[in-house]
C-alpha cells in the first residue's frame, strides 16, 4: 500500500475498496478490471483510491494479505482450542477449517491465482508474512507434545506440514466437489499418519 490508513473512516474506506475490487475480480476477471472501474463501483474519487493504492496490482496484493491475515487468526484460535486434542482430531479440525475458509470466500482462488501469475517464484516464497508465525507456533507445539524431538526437527516437521497442506488444499480447489472432498480426506489421513510417527 502507498499509505496505511490510521483513522477509522480511512480504514473503512480501504476495506470497502477491497470488498468492491474482490467482487469485480470475481465478476469480470483481473484483466478486465481497471482502477477507474473500482473507484466508480466503490463510489470514491479516483484520487482517494490512489492515496492508498498506486495501481491495481497493489490492491490485489492487499486482498491476498487480508486473506492471509484472516487465515492466521483462524489458525491461532483453533490452535488454542485444540492444543491438547489427539493429533487426529487436531489435523481433522484444522484441515476442515482452512478448506471451509477457502470455499466460503468466492474471491480467494481468483485473487491468489492471479497473484501467482504476476509474481516470480522468489516473491511467492516470501509472500505470506504470517507463514513464519504459524511455523513458530507449530514448532513450539511439536516440541511441547514430544520433548525428545530437537528444535531443528520440529522446525522441519512444521515446514513440511505447512507446505504440504497448503499445496494439497490448493489442489482441491482446482476440480469439482467430489474430487475436492477426496483430496481433503486423503490430506487428513496423510498428515495424521506422518505426525503420529513422531508421537506428537
Amino acid at each position: 500500500m502507498r499509505r496505511r490508513p490510521k483513522q477509522a473512516r480511512s480504514q473503512e474506506r480501504v476495506h470497502h475498496i477491497l470488498d468492491v475490487t474482490e467482487q469485480l475480480f470475481i465478476e469480470l476477471g483481473y484483466d478486465a478490471v481497471t482502477t477507474r472501474a473500482i473507484a466508480t463501483r466503490a463510489e470514491v474519487p479516483i484520487g482517494s483510491l490512489y492515496q492508498f493504492f498506486p495501481d491495481k496490482e497493489a490492491i490485489l496484493r492487499a486482498l491476498a494479505n487480508r486473506y492471509f491475515e484472516q487465515q492466521y487468526h483462524l489458525f491461532v484460535r483453533l490452535h488454542g482450542e485444540l492444543a491438547d486434542a489427539p493429533i487426529v482430531v487436531y489435523v481433522g479440525r484444522m484441515v476442515d477449517a482452512f478448506d471451509q475458509f477457502a470455499t466460503s470466500h468466492p474471491g480467494y482462488r481468483a485473487v491468489l491465482e492471479q497473484l501467482i501469475n504476476l509474481m516470480s517464484a522468489a516473491e511467492i516464497g516470501t509472500l505470506d508474512e504470517y507463514d513464519q508465525q504459524i511455523l513458530n507456533e507449530l514448532t513450539h507445539f511439536f516440541k511441547r507434545r514430544n520433548s525428545s524431538l530437537g528444535q531443528t526437527k520440529c522446525e522441519l516437521i512444521a515446514t513440511l506440514l505447512l507446505k504440504t497442506v497448503s499445496e494439497l488444499l490448493w489442489l482441491s480447489l482446482t476440480r469439482d466437489r467430489p474430487f475436492r472432498e477426496q483430496v481433503i480426506a486423503e490430506t487428513k489421513t496423510l498428515i495424521a499418519a506422518y505426525l503420529q510417527t513422531y508421537q506428537v
